[in-house]
């Protein structure tokens, strides 16, 4: 089975968080520990991720808010690892805190895996027009939530199954690895993608 590796963001994400849920309710799911969560470090953080996909080739990687940006700087600065798809879930504008700035401004490398960028019209982290760049930037499918804050435990979204579900499609979508994709300039699969989601 593919692996997941959960990637949570500022203070971490203890119940009732989506997170926590999805990793004790999917057993092929890890909630990663990323170093002090309320002290964010970005170079600690990435390094901590590559090591996890390192052990775990070939996974899903599935981050909230600062998590989620970490994926991002990840995936454009780490092209050798090996990344399966990536879904990224309201990602956190690290320059709007002062406890985020030293991660520096949002990654603009485009990725070379298939990935998803979850957003919310209401996101007191990231407008939804900024979230609309970003995917286009990174080359992400961008899936409107709606009006769902910062879609977290505050936002009412402790059992998050519809997130499982556009991990599944991402499954579903990436069963035969783009290998010659990724190494002819990117992914190209956008269309497919978008089919499996809608």
């Amino acid at each position: 089975m593919t692996k997941t590796l959960i990637v949570p963001g500022l203070d971490g994400s203890q119940a009732p968080h989506w997170q926590d849920w999805w990793a004790r309710t999917d057993p092929d799911a890890m909630l990663l520990e990323m170093g002090d969560p309320t002290r964010p470090v970005r170079e600690v953080w990435e390094a901590t991720l590559a090591a996890h996909v390192m052990a775990h080739p070939d996974s899903i990687l599935v981050g909230h808010s600062l998590g989620a940006v970490t994926i991002a700087h990840l995936l454009g600065r780490w092209p050798g690892l090996r990344v399966r798809a990536a879904l990224l879930v309201a990602p956190a504008d690290p320059v709007l805190s002062e406890r985020t700035r030293r991660f520096g401004r949002l990654p603009r490398e485009r990725f070379d895996v298939p990935s998803v960028l979850v957003a919310s019209r209401n996101d007191p982290w990231m407008s939804f027009d900024l979230s609309r760049q970003m995917a286009d930037t990174w080359g992400a499918e961008l899936h409107d939530i709606g009006h769902a804050g910062h879609i977290n435990a505050a936002s009412g979204f402790g059992p998050w199954p519809a997130g499982k579900a556009l991990r599944d499609g991402l499954i579903a979508a990436t069963q035969r690895p783009g290998l010659l994709a990724r190494l002819h300039g990117g992914w190209r699969g956008g269309e497919a993608l978008r089919a499996r989601l809608a």
